[in-house]
């Protein structure tokens, strides 16, 4: 299977789930950046009304992969903004997808509703985590669950 890990990362720790992911599946990691970076205030305020920013253009095109990891941070109980932009660019280009996000609260099925319907693709496997998980690395054993879900389906 050839994957291809995506994300978005304010705090460092969405990022860090993500190359962790990567290197266990020893698959290509690109991450969105925004085309002008902005507070906490103002990327909350987009993620809650759904705005889409613009996001630097992306290297790496989805469509030459089997399955694409999406990740993302939960802010305001949504996925954050740029990720939305990502995922509605590129949408048709998804073939399979599995989703993770990190979080303070519990706002994940919310997220990861929302990410299935803007990318219109059924996740092969969901991966939520907290920031105090990740702090306290009790998330290795979820994330190997998460990535072994992933190798059955493809």
């Amino acid at each position: 299977m050839k994957a291809l890990v995506v994300f978005y990362s304010k705090t460092g720790n969405t990022k860090e789930i993500a190359v962790n992911i990567s290197e266990v599946l020893n698959c290509d990691i690109e991450e969105i950046f925004d085309a002008k970076p902005k507070g906490f205030f103002k990327s909350a305020f987009e993620s809650l009304f759904k705005i889409m920013p613009k996001i630097k253009q992306t290297e790496i095109n989805p469509k030459n992969y089997d399955m694409v990891i999406i990740g993302t941070p939960v802010w305001a109980g949504n996925m954050a903004s740029p990720v939305r932009t990502y995922l509605f660019q590129n949408n048709e280009k998804i073939n399979n997808a599995a989703f993770f996000c990190t979080m303070k609260g519990n706002d994940d099925k919310k997220v990861f509703l929302e990410m299935e319907r803007v990318c219109e693709s059924n996740p092969t496997a969901c991966l939520s985590l907290t920031e105090q998980e990740i702090k306290q690395e009790k998330h290795i054993k979820k994330v190997k669950k998460f990535i072994n879900k992933i190798n059955k389906k493809s």
